[in-house]
């Protein structure tokens, strides 16, 4: 049986996120209002490239749940939920010093797209965590 439209979208989705993650680093050099938290070269930031290794390694996560997504279920709904909890923190954070506002039209919408547009497409696609059973624990 061919994969449903929304489960065909929640792919092409992962891999799309996928690869804006991955590339973090370039959107940050190329537009560093919307994507850096400090001045001058995004690599000049310890904490900024500690945040492109960690998004990096999500994005290559996405890539591979793309495969099969009903089994990387929990990965998705992470994604899901820190991107909200991120985008929210930011959103505050914006507003604090006034000379980040420019997040507010870079990553914290990006963040935003990546909670709804997973969300809507797992539940569209009637994805559910796989049952575990109590039979299974170690012996």
């Amino acid at each position: 049986m061919a994969p449903s439209t929304s489960y065909r979208l929640l792919q092409i989705a992962l891999v799309a996120f996928g690869a804006v993650m991955i590339l973090l680093y370039p959107l940050a050099v190329v537009w560093p209002s919307g994507w850096a938290w400090h001045p001058g070269a995004p690599h000049e930031s310890d904490y900024f490239m500690m945040i492109v290794g960690v998004y990096a390694t999500l994005g290559a996560f996405l890539w591979n749940a793309a495969r099969r997504p009903e089994a990387n279920i929990s990965l998705i709904w992470f994604t899901v939920v820190s991107s909200l909890v991120h985008a929210v923190i930011m959103t505050f954070q914006s507003f604090g010093g006034g000379h980040h506002m420019g997040h507010l039209a870079g990553d914290v919408p990006a963040l935003l797209l990546v909670a709804i547009v997973l969300s809507v497409l797992v539940r569209s696609s009637g994805l559910k965590q796989p049952a575990t059973t109590s039979d299974s624990s170690p012996t």
